[in-house]
């Protein structure tokens, strides 16, 4: 297989989404250190980000919204050797199943009405060793989910699916 067409292979692998997430749960942060609040419903700006979320207002952030996968949290559960995490406790905006996120960098993906777009790995901070317990910072490492910025104002629910949008080349 020459170069190029080995390039193109991967290319289309990069591109190819067969799959739909769903989203499980939604939080908003009012404030710096203020408990999460657990949504159903979101209107999403591309000026502010999540309406209600103290990263509000911020256009053109990397992290305007942040995702993770839930298939990650049962990953950190297992590490940590507990039966459940509650999502609120990792800070997370969106969490979502079905879908490996970290696929969706550089990649606009729409859940609801609202595009977004992924702009790299959300590392955990320091909050979650408090949040978590001994070895939550580290636990978390390569399980923090996504960060994104948003393209496009909508609005989505719980149980919406995320989507990959495939941009039209031109």
């Amino acid at each position: 297989m020459s170069d190029a067409t080995e390039a193109t292979l991967i290319n289309n692998l990069l591109h190819n989404f067969p799959m739909k997430g769903k989203v499980e749960w939604i939080g908003v942060r009012p404030g710096r250190r203020e408990a999460v609040s657990v949504i159903e419903f979101v209107t999403v700006c591309s000026e502010k980000g999540l309406i209600g979320d103290h990263f509000n207002g911020r256009p053109g952030a990397k992290r305007m919204v942040t995702l993770i996968q839930q298939e990650h949290i049962a990953v950190v559960e297992a590490i940590l050797r507990k039966d459940s995490i509650d999502p609120a406790l990792l800070r997370r905006n969106i969490v979502v199943s079905g879908i490996n996120l970290l696929a969706l960098k550089s990649q606009r993906f729409m859940i609801g009405t609202a595009v977004f777009e992924g702009t790299g790995p959300c590392p955990p901070c320091s909050r979650m060793e408090e949040n978590l317990g001994p070895g939550g910072y580290n636990a978390m490492r390569g399980h923090g989910g996504l960060n994104a910025t948003v393209i496009e104002s909508g609005t989505f629910r719980a149980g919406d699916t995320l989507e990959v949008v495939h941009q039209q080349s031109g």
